[in-house]
């Protein structure tokens, strides 16, 4: 392609950010008008001071390049940040009102019917293997762990059991793409039982204005891991942290037909036993014939080159090698303590190297087996017809490699909290 050419693409790609930033801004205006001010019965120290909190990716660190999201203007720097909407919405431009109208009033049916559901089920927790009912005003805030994609999660504890747990807070709207969020990430949660490679959920509380899913609770991400610790994190962690990745992705998608399409290491969870789990499934994706063809957010710094650019704007149409992608950026980020795409400015800038230049891979001189450069290499295939399948990452060697070898996840996470303690996350 040529370089003519392929800066009327970029073009082209900042003419649909914007009118996409526009979009969702009058959405959000729209959805401040008409949320209710009165929130459920809660505890009373349901609000923690935000000087205890502990923000995951959202925080700029010193020691590392931040965790890009779109900005409302993709092309003035960084300015207050949100979440990136790329593919434009079917519903939007390709019918006409009435379809669009009627697409809408279907979707929110389809909610509500989800919601009452769901409701059947809300106040009773599984603790210790016993169901427990339980109200509202039985948990106890004990601070803030972070943030999802549309909920702040507290760490809380049921005050008769003395369990703890992560319970995601989202505030109901009249928004439809957040209310299909919030429906998503309680729909996969509470299927995904059987998974030992994503977190568990231990029940909701739905109400009129909030839903709470309450969760296993974990000791970090790695997000906070790299932060905290500044140091790269070792091989052998990693080669543990990809096998439940890419089982938890295989999964999704054999037994629920789903895409996550936010795989990055804030969503990508550890506990003191050495587990790792992935979590957050709000921007999930239903799959039509191993295709996501819906409008769809996520964090730009790990997103594919085909997300970011499709052969036609107008019908999103990639599968799961999409995630595959995020592994490999995440996993390149991990091992090497750095962001891979550097002295950025702007969240534009990082979308035009994934376009424009050749994808990262490891450095040969910082003692990487072959196996996971080898790994990392075909994660970040940039042509994603040629980019491998969950099924093919399963029986790559370096999969195989950890998944024989023994290694103490737990003992080195301790080992990290006795180096790191000093230390505090900025």
């Amino acid at each position: 392609m040529s370089s003519a050419s392929f800066q009327n693409r970029l073009d082209d790609i900042q003419k649909r950010l914007e009118k996409e930033n526009i979009l969702h801004d009058s959405d959000r205006r729209g959805r401040e008008g008409s949320t209710p001010n009165h929130g459920p019965r809660r505890p009373r120290n349901f609000t923690t001071n935000p000087s205890d909190s502990v923000r995951s990716s959202s925080a700029p660190s010193p020691s590392r390049p931040r965790d890009f999201t779109l900005p409302t203007n993709v092309l003035d720097g960084p300015s207050r940040k949100r979440t990136l909407h790329l593919e434009p919405g079917t519903g939007r431009t390709r019918h006409g009102e009435g379809s669009r109208s009627y697409s809408r009033h279907h979707d929110s049916a389809e909610i509500d019917r989800k919601y009452e559901e769901i409701m059947k089920q809300s106040g009773i927790l599984t603790i210790d293997g016993k169901k427990v009912q339980t109200e509202i005003n039985d948990l106890d805030n004990l601070g803030e762990l972070g943030h999802g994609t549309c909920g702040q999660v507290n760490k809380m504890r049921h005050r008769h059991t003395k369990h703890i747990m992560a319970v995601k807070q989202m505030r109901r709207s009249g928004n439809q793409e957040e209310n299909k969020r919030i429906i998503m990430d309680l729909d996969v949660v509470l299927k995904s039982h059987d998974c030992p490679y994503i977190v568990q959920c231990i029940g909701t509380f739905i109400t009129n204005s909030e839903v709470w899913i309450c969760m296993e609770i974990m000791a970090t991400c790695y997000d906070k891991l790299l932060k905290r610790s500044g140091q790269p994190i070792p091989e052998c962690i990693l080669g543990k942290t990809a096998i439940a990745v890419v089982k938890a992705l295989n999964y999704l998608k054999d037994s629920h037909g789903v895409i996550h399409r936010d795989v990055k290491p804030s969503n990508i969870l550890l506990d003191e036993k050495g587990t790792v789990k992935l979590c957050d499934f709000g921007i999930s994706g239903r799959l039509v014939d191993s295709k996501a063809k819906t409008r769809s957010a996520g964090c730009a710094a790990y997103m594919a080159p085909e997300r970011i650019d499709p052969p036609d704007p107008t019908k999103p149409d990639y599968d799961i090698r999409a995630d595959v992608w995020s592994l490999g950026i995440s996993l390149v980020e991990l091992a090497t303590g750095e962001f891979p795409y550097r002295d950025c400015k702007t969240d534009f800038e990082v979308l035009t190297k994934v376009l424009e230049e050749e994808p990262p891979v490891l450095p040969q001189n910082e003692g990487f087996s072959q196996e996971f450069q080898s790994f990392v290499k075909e994660c970040l295939t940039k042509d994603y017809k040629k980019r491998p399948k969950y099924r093919k990452l399963l029986e790559h060697p370096f999969i195989k490699k950890y998944t024989d070898q023994h290694v103490n996840v737990a003992a080195w996470y301790a080992e990290y909290l006795q180096r790191s303690s000093p230390m505090r996350v900025s």
